[in-house]
């Protein structure tokens, strides 16, 4: 076999820092995830706030079931819960962010990211369940 014709594959360039290095941490592969995810939660809370505001705003002076039964209808419905699932995920993933970037302890970073997520699940349940029970029991 001829050497000439063998090409060599170019190095792959390492761009951490001695101490990264040292250490063996590189990137974690997720982040550009995450940025894609927030952006898309960005964007469908962006297109559900005017849907909601106007709802909330025909809404002025209405009695209880006149409330209920707009809520009750199967699109409101569906894009309250859209809304509640995308503002609740849309704010673990911007809280995550700030205390990855401002809590320095490992400690209190870990009980805060627990502590968050625990917070925006159960608000999401809970949303949910009313949610669920204006639209089936009205």
């Amino acid at each position: 076999m001829n050497e000439a014709k063998l090409e060599r594959a170019p190095a792959r360039r390492d761009f951490r820092s001695p101490i990264g290095r040292a250490r063996g941490m590189g990137s974690a592969k997720s982040g550009t995830g995450h940025f894609w995810w927030q952006r898309v939660t960005a964007v469908v809370l962006a297109l559900l706030v005017p849907w909601l505001v106007g709802t909330l705003v025909s809404l002025i002076g209405a009695d209880l079931e006149t409330v209920r039964g707009v809520l009750a209808r199967p699109w409101n419905a569906t894009l309250l819960a859209v809304f509640v699932l995308s503002m609740f995920w849309h704010t673990q993933m911007g809280l995550q962010v700030v205390i990855e970037d401002y809590v320095h302890a490992r400690a209190v970073e870990v009980a805060l990211q627990l502590l968050v997520t625990f917070l925006c699940v159960v608000a999401s349940l809970a949303a949910l369940y009313a949610i669920g029970r204006i639209a089936f029991l009205a």
